[in-house]
């Protein structure tokens, strides 16, 4: 009953903050038709990604932890396909729903350096679900003008402030069977020195 309600507290937070960003997309609009896509993108960035709603078109992963049981239900109630599973625990269970998910015309997003870090360490499940599934990689990231820093948490999680602008920036699409680890993770950190630059 507790996760239940703090889900539909949170889920409506999110959804105000997001009815008040100035929302900027980059290179969204030149990505292809014709393939599933697998977003990638670093731990602490996934709250601006909310800025680019696209509800019942997404499948996520959420871990099995009570911590992941919560979020689920976010997930669930903003309009995100959730399968449970993570690195540590029946994550083969969880990866084989988000390639069906793939095969049946969805998409999907991953946090690529999760659940548990080292931040900025790829994982391979993407790829391994984009390879699958006939999919494309796409690394992603959010960047906001104001924004709540968690300093404690590991992944130092981003908030966006209200009426902060949020720009979606998505990089080149990459082709899954000549990817690696480090070419995703080359690929995600090129993206975050834009930002900066």
């Amino acid at each position: 009953m507790l996760i239940r309600l703090l889900s539909f507290l949170a889920s409506s937070f999110i959804r105000f903050l997001r009815l008040t960003w100035c929302v900027r997309l980059e290179g969204i609009h030149l990505l292809p038709a014709g393939r599933p896509l697998v977003f990638c993108f670093w731990h602490g960035v996934q709250a601006g990604l909310f800025a680019y709603a696209r509800p019942g078109r997404v499948a996520v992963m959420s871990s099995l932890s009570r911590d992941g049981e919560l979020q689920a239900r976010i997930l669930q109630r903003l309009g995100f396909a959730v399968f449970r599973g993570s690195s540590s625990r029946s994550g083969a269970s969880g990866l084989k729903g988000l390639i069906g998910a793939l095969r049946s015309g969805m998409d999907a997003a991953f946090a690529v350096d999760g659940p548990r870090g080292p931040l900025h360490e790829v994982k391979p499940g993407a790829l391994l679900a984009a390879r699958a599934a006939g999919g494309l990689i796409v690394p992603i990231t959010a960047r906001s003008s104001r924004a709540f820093i968690f300093d404690r948490a590991w992944d130092r999680y981003a908030l966006p402030r209200p009426f902060a602008a949020v720009t979606i920036a998505a990089g080149t699409p990459l082709d899954p069977m000549h990817t690696s680890t480090a070419d995703l993770a080359r690929a995600l950190l090129a993206l975050d020195e834009g930002a900066a630059g």
